[in-house]
Order: structure tokens, then sequence, then C-alpha cells
């Protein structure tokens, strides 16, 4: 399997890097009280530390609101992934515990400000590819039954299939998405500035050190960029 920026995308968003983090070998089942416990002290310190009324003009919150916009996609209405948790969060709402593998990546995404996202690389059909939209591509939003398609020049991530990820991080797909059955994964950390590529590396090793202590799974990650654009998996 090929994971894969395209040029077009690094053309228009040139400081671009997408950690790519594959695990392989999980054993997902179940609950882990220590993931349980890190979920609920980061939704404690994002609603002790921001207010909802300001979030559009955090430094690393706004520049995924230019990035919609550039996209054709309106940032007050469309908010990116990490956002939207946070936002969750401060309507007194609490995240909801899907399984060990999201909770993880749902806590380093809120702790460190960056999007993540993940899919079950056994439900995934042949490369995976951010890019922009055609218009005539497949999406099956998560939770549901309904095929839709994305808006021309939309970001999103696909495989030969399908779309995987509508709006770069704004919804998942139902077909690849995370589940307690889920063996091997392949998670996307993406870093647009002020995070820089050490930033993100650090987020990459330390997603890669809890999966080696919670999962006892392989991990391993790689930083795709301009310089670097594919990785085979």
């Amino acid at each position: 399997m090929n994971i894969a920026i395209s040029d077009k995308i690094l053309s228009k968003f040139p400081k671009l890097n997408v950690g790519i983090v594959v695990v392989k070998g999980i054993d997902n089942t179940g609950k882990n009280r220590e993931i349980d416990k890190l979920l609920k002290e980061i939704e404690e310190y994002i609603k002790l530390n921001f207010v909802a009324e300001d979030l559009a003009k955090h430094k690393l919150i706004s520049p995924w609101r230019v990035v919609y916009s550039e996209f054709g996609a309106k940032p007050s209405k469309y908010h990116s992934s990490v956002e939207a948790m946070m936002r969750r969060i401060l309507k007194g709402n609490t995240l909801p515990q899907i399984s060990k593998l999201v909770d993880l990546y749902n806590y380093l995404s809120l702790k460190h400000l960056v999007p993540m996202g993940a899919d079950d690389i056994d439900k995934v059909f042949g490369d995976i590819q951010l890019t922009f939209a055609q218009g005539n591509e497949k999406f099956t939003p998560l939770g549901e039954t309904k095929t839709e398609h994305p808006d021309k020049g939309e970001v999103i991530y696909r495989d030969d299939n399908r779309v995987l990820c509508r709006r770069w991080n704004w919804r998942d797909c139902d077909e690849t998405k995370i589940t307690e059955k889920t063996k091997n994964a392949v998670l996307y950390i993406e870093g647009i500035p002020p995070i820089t590529k050490s930033k993100l590396i650090e987020a990459c090793k330390e997603l890669v050190d809890l999966i080696k202590t919670f999962f006892k799974g392989e991990a391993k990650y790689y930083i795709l960029n301009k310089s670097k654009n594919s990785v085979e998996i």
C-alpha cells in the first residue's frame, strides 16, 4: 500500500507536514483505565484553559480556518477535527469513548492541538492519497449508510474506491472506521504552520510510544511533505 500527498496539494500548501503512523497487530478490544484517565484529564484542561468564543483566533486553530476557506469550506460551518472536539468539550459535553485507539489519538490531538485521524488498513482498497476531489467520488459519512459526494476542489483522503475523509479532517467515512476489531491501522497527524516538522515528529513519537505501551503491537512513523510525498507501507 502506498500513502501519498498529491503534488497539487503540496503546491497549494507547500509547508504542510503529515505524520503517518502505521500500527500492526494491536488488540483494540475492551477499555483501558489509563487511556480513559488521560482523555478525562485533557478534557478538564481544555475546559480550564480555553473559551469557545476565542477559538477562532487561537494560533493553532485559526490556520486551519484559513486552509478550509482556501478550498471553499466555510470555517464558521465546518471545523477541523481538533476544533470540533474542543467546541464539544467547551459546551459541557464529554467526548464519546469509541475504542482504545480512537480515545488515545483524540487525547493526543487535544494535547498537541493538531488534527488526527485514522483508518482500518484492512478495510482500505488500494492506495491512500491526500488530494483535491473531482466531485464524483463516493463517500459514506461515519454512522450513516447514505452515499454522498464531496465538492469539487475539496481536500480529501481517498483510496482507490471511495473518500476516506471529507474536508481534509472534518468527517471520516463509515467503512474504514476504527472499531474494537481493528488489528492494523494507519493514523494521520496533520501539521501546518506554525506547527513545525520537529513538533510533528514529537507528536508522532509520543503516539508510537503510547501504542507500544498500551497495545503491545508494532508501530512506525513517517513524515510526508514536499521533500518526500509518499511512503510504501
